[in-house]
């Protein structure tokens, strides 16, 4: 199982190992390249990209796996970006049905719903108007 250096470094700690043996045992596993917090978040990111937006990953890795905000910035740099939009829509038409019965409460529950998904509020509302434009489809 991969994990971070502040995940292996949190995991021996609170095993209780002394902070100076949890230091080598990370170098030690740095060395012989069982730890690579880059390897970690290209791998984390590459399976992930289609389901979560880009601001929900970071978050994940910066929040809850213990890594830098440039290293996860550095890597997405070298990536190949999602395409937000498209999950949008694909989230609309699983969750929501077709926005043409929407009422207005509705409509900001889902702009609500995107955006605590971590979404851009403009690519959010042009998938909305996209849908107006082509007449009720996506």
């Amino acid at each position: 199982m991969d994990r971070t250096e502040a995940q292996l470094r949190e995991k021996l700690l609170k095993a209780e190992f002394e902070p100076e043996t949890v230091e080598q045992a990370i170098a030690y596993v740095y060395s012989y390249g069982y730890l690579d917090d880059e390897r970690y978040v290209r791998n984390y990111i590459e399976y992930r990209k289609e389901q979560k937006s880009r601001r929900q990953l970071e978050q994940e890795l910066q929040f809850r796996r213990g890594v830098s905000l440039e290293l996860i910035r550095k890597v997405y740099e070298e990536l190949e970006p999602a395409d937000e939009k498209a999950m949008i829509r694909r989230h609309l038409e699983k969750k929501y049905g077709m926005p043409s019965r929407w009422d207005e409460k509705q409509k900001q529950k889902f702009f609500a719903s995107m955006q605590r998904k971590g979404f851009r509020p403009g690519d959010i509302l042009s998938v909305i108007r996209e849908w107006k434009e082509d007449g009720d489809c996506l």
